[in-house]
């Protein structure tokens, strides 16, 4: 029993860690190599022709320098280079003769570089998703894995002080609203950013592991969890039931402030009846973005002036109160703005009649008030924001009133709410 149990242990161990990326097989990349953004045929794949590694063509606004699942139609992307900076037609990576690994525009001009390392001998697209820089005795020098977007893959890792960013929107790849950060204090937490900047703002989930995590791990089979120093499982973020061998697998910190885990049936065998060919979620944190984000500054979940609404594929709905339009209809989180003349400061008295309340039930933007009464009547409530040219909505509930102010933030509709919005708007 001595010799068997510490055994035992070491297997249950090795069980957390990521599978060993440096025994694959896979095609050298070699020095003086390089892809030209011409189409998305511009790539370097891996030995089984599950990743690939090149330029992908994102409308008609530029070219990604990116990883992706190759074999889905699809293509959906994993990791990329230059989300902030799409690039030209004509533009080139090198893997320079002198181990450098550069993306330049079509005049020459470094866009984005990986590593200057003389002792760079080669590259490779591996089957696990991770693309690396090796010198001659196989040792990475410089590997996607070590710095992830908004995406992690089976075998990957999450280091303390490791982070993923939350692209914009679904198709506009540069930096968004939420971060995902194992902090170097061990608590894994996800945060607002004071956008356009990438520092976090208001933290709206967290593992609570302060002081003792260590490492985010998507193992080989499919589970993500939380560990110790010493391997021992903290939090389980994601339980795996669909194996890696017949499942593509990825989680991503998604543009709306979600981390999900996804699985793709790797052929129709595999889908059975119970999985769709297409990306599935298997879990997803947190349960409810539209009522997880309530911060004193910033948009929330859905953009200023606008409402949250959890749809029934557990995915936020972002719609537009009474009397405001969408700022960018192909965004819809980028918030709202007012189709009306707003009420006149000078008149306001004079104005009353021209403004009605539209009423909307279980709906709130919490802390973007500016005054507050008690108790009062509805109709009170009612008479004190249209008699008050600062007031775009007042919320009423249990005989309480709060008078809001633009820009709404926060906005959210729930039947945990309760109560209701007037929202002001001219007739």
């Amino acid at each position: 029993m001595a010799v068997a149990l510490p055994f035992a242990l070491s297997l249950m161990l090795l069980s957390l860690l990521p599978y060993h990326t440096h025994a694959q097989t896979y095609s050298n990349v070699t020095l003086g190599s390089s892809l030209t953004a011409e189409g998305n045929n511009s790539f370097w794949a891996s030995p089984s022709d599950e990743f690939a590694f090149g330029f992908q063509q994102i409308r008609n606004e530029g070219f990604l320098l990116a990883i992706w699942f190759n074999k889905i139609p699809e293509k959906t992307i994993v990791w990329s280079a230059n989300g902030n900076n799409l690039v030209q037609r004509g533009s080139r990576v090198e893997l320079t003769t002198g181990g450098q690994f550069v993306l330049n525009d079509p005049e020459g001009k470094q866009i984005w570089n990986a590593v200057h390392a003389s002792k760079v001998s080669y590259a490779a697209m591996l089957d696990t998703g991770n693309f690396v820089l090796s010198s001659q005795d196989s040792i990475y020098l410089w590997e996607s894995f070590d710095h992830p977007t908004d995406t992690i893959l089976p075998t990957q890792m999450l280091d303390l002080g490791g982070q993923l960013v939350a692209r914009f929107s679904e198709k506009n790849y540069s930096n968004g609203r939420f971060l995902l950060i194992l902090q170097a204090d061990g608590d894994l937490i996800l945060y607002t950013t004071a956008f356009p900047t990438d520092s976090v703002n208001f933290d709206y989930w967290s593992t609570g592991t302060l002081g003792s995590g260590f490492q985010l791990i998507f193992d080989q089979s499919g589970y993500i969890n939380l560990i110790t120093r010493n391997g021992n499982k903290l939090s389980v973020l994601s339980s795996n039931t669909a194996s890696t061998k017949d499942f593509y697998q990825r989680a991503i910190l998604e543009y709306d402030g979600v981390f999900r885990h996804y699985v793709y049936p790797k052929s129709a065998d595999s889908s059975r009846e119970k999985w769709p060919m297409a990306w599935y979620p298997l879990s997803f944190i947190p349960e409810n973005i539209c009522m997880s984000i309530t911060t004193s500054t910033g948009s929330g979940a859905c953009g200023f002036n606008s409402f949250c609404e959890l749809g029934d594929d557990q995915r936020p709905n972002c719609k537009c109160p009474p009397g405001y339009s969408f700022l960018d209809p192909d965004n819809t989180m980028s918030g709202c703005k007012q189709n009306f003349v707003t009420q006149n400061c000078e008149k306001a008295s004079q104005e009353k009649d021209q403004f009605y309340l539209e009423e909307m039930i279980n709906t709130d933007w919490p802390l973007a008030d500016y005054e507050y009464f008690r108790p009062v009547t509805e109709d009170w409530c009612r008479e004190a924001c249209l008699g008050d040219c600062f007031c775009a909505v007042a919320i009423f509930r249990n005989g309480k009133c709060w008078k809001k102010k633009t820009p709404l933030s926060n906005g959210r509709i729930d039947p945990s709410v309760g109560g209701k919005a007037l929202i002001k708007t001219r007739i």
